[in-house]
């Protein structure tokens, strides 16, 4: 797709992207890229850039077997206990922190009414595959044995993710219905990475887009598999998995600006022929990020909005959208 049918204040921002955070080319470029994106996320433009904390959630840390968590919880009254949502960042498995996400899950928390955690993993290319996706299910397991701690139900419980993270959150799905728990509610993969070596047009029509290219995000691949590269592993591509029954209620958010715009919408149409229930919204003018930069580019308040209204549905109390799958 063209860039040119992006909102001016999102191609600026694009333009500025590329200028300050210069695409690495091996390991020592990535590490240092992660720095400075580090200081970008916290420094004075990042809440602008990324979005801040809604007023009316609080923050704390938990630490959960080394893994570092950030725990939004709604301040007052309300439901107790609460829906749980576990939430996992992006950043192409080498870059990002559970900060970078605030905005979506203060919001969500806000929204929804749940306790949302989001979990800091291992990040290549110092710990490759499978570090993170260990560190994820590990950050699953935990959660849901200590959701009553964190003033959450243990029985209503959701994952959600954004781009390498919406991996991990179909990984986690696919791992927790083969172990019988923990049972999830509902699963929120935006723009997910979910075949990390056949290529599909969308990579070619969107080599160049803006935030993500179809160069870096082969570079985040190449760091991230090391010494697995190669693998037909589900747990580093889960459209390779045999079987996608049994899985729960799905929302899959696309960019139009986006290389892994097709991964979505394949996955969304592997889940439907396994009779998952799936909901997938495509926003054709956004890029990809668009939930986690909502100061800078276009769909992030309707992608929040699509992702709370599905959230509040599969997690209600009278578990009706559960069962009836």
């Amino acid at each position: 797709m063209s860039a040119t049918s992006l909102p001016l204040k999102t191609r600026l921002f694009a333009a500025a992207f590329r200028v300050l955070i210069k695409p690495p080319r091996g390991a020592a470029d990535m590490i240092a890229l992660r720095a400075r994106r580090e200081r970008l996320l916290h420094g004075p433009a990042g809440r602008w850039i990324f979005g801040g904390t809604a007023p009316d959630v609080r923050v704390h840390q938990r630490t959960a077997d080394d893994l570092r968590l950030l725990v939004y919880t709604p301040r007052g009254g309300g439901e107790t206990p609460r829906p749980v949502v576990v939430d996992f960042h992006g950043g192409g498995f080498c870059l990002g922190s559970p900060e970078q996400t605030r905005w979506l899950a203060s919001r969500v928390a806000a929204r929804v009414g749940a306790v949302v955690v989001t979990p800091a993993y291992r990040l290549a290319p110092e710990h490759p595959y499978p570090a993170a996706v260990q560190d994820a299910w590990t950050a699953l397991r935990w959660v849901h044995a200590h959701a009553a701690e964190l003033g959450g139900d243990p029985d209503r419980l959701a994952v959600m993710g954004d781009s390498a993270g919406a991996t991990l959150a179909a990984v986690a799905a696919l791992r927790a219905r083969d172990e019988g728990r923990p049972a999830l509610r509902g699963q929120v993969l935006i723009y997910p990475a979910v075949e990390m070596y056949e290529r599909w047009p969308s990579e070619a029509a969107n080599a160049n887009a803006p935030v993500l290219t179809s160069a870096l995000m082969h570079t985040f691949a190449r760091l991230y598999l090391a010494d697995a590269h190669g693998t037909t592993d589900w747990q580093v591509s889960p459209i390779r998995a045999t079987d996608h029954t049994g899985l729960p209620p799905t929302l899959i958010l696309t960019a139009g600006h986006d290389p892994l715009h097709d991964h979505g919408t394949r996955y969304a149409r592997t889940l439907t022929e396994a009779g998952v229930r799936v909901e997938l919204v495509d926003d054709p003018r956004a890029v990809h990020g668009f939930l986690a930069l909502p100061g800078v580019v276009t769909g992030a308040r309707a992608g929040l909005a699509q992702v709370t209204r599905f959230l509040t549905t599969v997690l209600a109390a009278d578990d009706q959208a559960h069962l009836a799958r």
